[in-house]
Parts: structure tokens; sequence; C-alpha cells
């Protein structure tokens, strides 16, 4: 297994409880749906997470939509799968933003948790150096301190760019840190990479960092989880919120210069770094519903979760991937628009 500086349950619990940050809704938008699980004596309160790395939170956030569907929302920053995670889990938020990979780290460790829409097939995650380093290839991590957010999609980027280059994350020691964390040691020269997320990694390359390595097939997908229990208890809350996240998404498309604006205003960054990750690098044309794509892409992720010792078995892996999806709801929303 990897070394690492802390061992990782500790490390994901404390960096959950860091990461955790309350916010309350913005102001209300317009063409919010006329019906919702609200208006119709249903939950009332809704606790949904927002992150930079999921702009269609940013726009739902900023439109109101959800407020004006009449409910009352407690609106909490995730800032890495794996606090989203660990709220979810906790039972902090009812929706939360992670990556693919690890929402099948998740449910296959036995958290009731499933994803109820895809937001995006970003090609967020790439390996950083920084400038003037003298590594120029993957293969020269051998034996080097690399800064990576364990249980995200850019640790397993960084698993999965290893293995291709003939190494296994035993070869390098990775500091266990959350993304803007991660960004900031290798500024400031305690690691020698970093396995980094946009937007963070598009304001490290405007700063003139170096991607050493991305690839689109290597990254999962960007998606929304719900709990089990209010998938149970309320799917009408879960359906608005997933119609909403297909209007968010019709948004952004129709609006990409509102959308880098949001972004840049939220992330606090340069609205050309904005940009660039809205128009290059974000992949928000794709289908909502999670289905056969996602898989394909999470099971060799899932195979090295087991490999690496973050979840016990195969099977287990086995089991959470026939469960890990609640497609009915997205498929819901597309075939309405």
């Amino acid at each position: 297994m990897a070394r690492t500086t802390t061992s990782r349950l500790a490390a994901l619990a404390a960096g959950a409880t860091a990461a955790l940050v309350a916010l309350t809704g913005c102001v209300a938008g317009e063409d919010a749906p006329a019906e919702s699980g609200a208006a119709d004596g249903g939950t009332t309160t809704v606790a949904i997470d927002w992150a930079t790395y999921n702009p269609l939170s940013i726009v739902i956030r900023d439109q109101g939509w959800l407020e004006d569907a009449g409910y009352d929302v407690e609106w909490v920053q995730s800032l890495g799968s794996s606090a989203a995670n660990e709220a979810l889990r906790s039972g902090a938020i009812d929706f939360g933003s992670t990556a693919g990979s690890a929402a099948l780290l998740a449910r296959a460790n036995g958290a009731p948790q499933q994803i109820v829409t895809v937001v995006a097939q970003p090609e967020w995650a790439s390996i950083v150096t920084p400038a003037g380093s003298d590594i120029t290839s993957v293969e020269q991590l051998q034996g080097r301190t690399v800064a990576a957010a364990l249980g995200t999609d850019p640790y397993f980027f960084l698993v999965q760019s290893l293995e291709q280059a003939g190494l296994s994350i035993d070869d390098v020691t990775v500091e266990n840190l959350a993304h803007a964390d991660g960004w900031a040691a290798l500024q400031g020269g305690s690691v020698d990479a970093w396995a980094g997320l946009d937007p963070i990694t598009a304001t490290a390359e405007a700063a003139g960092a170096t991607i050493l390595a991305t690839d689109l097939s290597l990254n999962s997908y960007s998606v929304l989880n719900a709990s089990q229990e209010v998938i149970e208890r309320d799917p009408e809350l879960v359906q608005t919120v997933v119609d909403l996240y297909e209007q968010a998404r019709e948004w952004a498309l129709a609006n990409p210069d509102e959308m880098a604006q949001l972004l840049a205003d939220a992330a606090a960054i340069d609205l050309s770094v904005a940009q660039v990750v809205i128009d290059e690098r974000e992949g928000l044309d794709v289908s909502g519903v999670p289905g056969d794509a996602l898989l394909d892409v999470l099971r060799p992720i899932g195979a090295i979760q087991v490999e690496i010792g973050d979840v016990a078995s195969q099977d287990a892996i086995d089991a959470a991937l026939d469960t890990l999806l609640a497609p009915q709801f997205a498929q819901t929303a597309v075939d309405a628009g």
C-alpha cells in the first residue's frame, strides 16, 4: 500500500470535518418549476452541497431555483469528494457532489447513497509539477513526494498514470492533502508534484506550473449523489433536484460566458482561468442519465481500490456497481426536456 503521512481513515475524517462550510441560499432566480414536493406537503427543508468542481451546483445556488420551488435550503460547500461523501454518510447533507470514483468507493464501503445524475464528463484531474521542476515524465516521479487527496479522482488518476508508466503507488510517497492544500504544498516546495483538480489546476497552470500528465479516459465522471434515506423518503424532492440540474445544464451551455463568471466568482479565480475550465475541460454537454458509460470507467478504478486496500474485496466492488446508480430520476428529467 502507498506510504502516507497519516492513516487513510483519520485523514479522510479530519479533512471532511475541516471542509464543511455551511452557506445560505443566494438571490432568487427565474424559471423555477411550478410544482414541487414542498408544494405538495413533502420535504420542505433540504441540505445540498455546492462545489467549485460542480459548476451546475453553482448555477442552482446562484439562481435560487430550489428556494423558488418552496424549499428551505441549507447550502454546504464541499471542498472535495471525500468531504462530500463524509457529509452524506453523516447525514449533514442530502445531496453531494463527487467524482464517480469516490461515489463507488463510498458505496463499496457500505455508504447508503446512490448516483442520481451525471453532472459532467470533465478532464479535471492531472498531475502538476512546479515551474522549473526537473521532472518531465511520470516515470521520474519514482521516489518523489506527491500531494493528492485520498479517495478522489486525482488520486485514482495518479495511481493509473503510475501504472501506465510501469510504476505503482508504492513507488511514491503520497502526502494526503485536500486539493487547495496540495497546490499550496506544491508552491511551498514541500512536495515534488501534485495530483490536482480543476479549477485549481487551471489556476496553477496560469501561474506557471506545468501539467505533467492528463488523460480524459482516466477521469471518472462528475456526479451528484443522494442519500438512500432521501431517495426512499421523498423521491419527489430528488426528482425536483435532478430536474433543476438539467435546467442548469441547459443554462450553462447556452450562457458559457456567464457560467465562467459564476465559477470565477465562486472559486475566487481569474475569469480567464474559469473560461478555460468551462470551454475546454468541464464537459457539461453530456447525458445526465448515469448508465453503462459511467460503469465502464468505474470498473478498472474499482479494481485499483481493491488492490491498494481501500475496499476489502472485488465482491464488494461488484455489489456496489450493481446498486450504485439510480438513473430513473435523470431519465425522467431528460425525457421531459
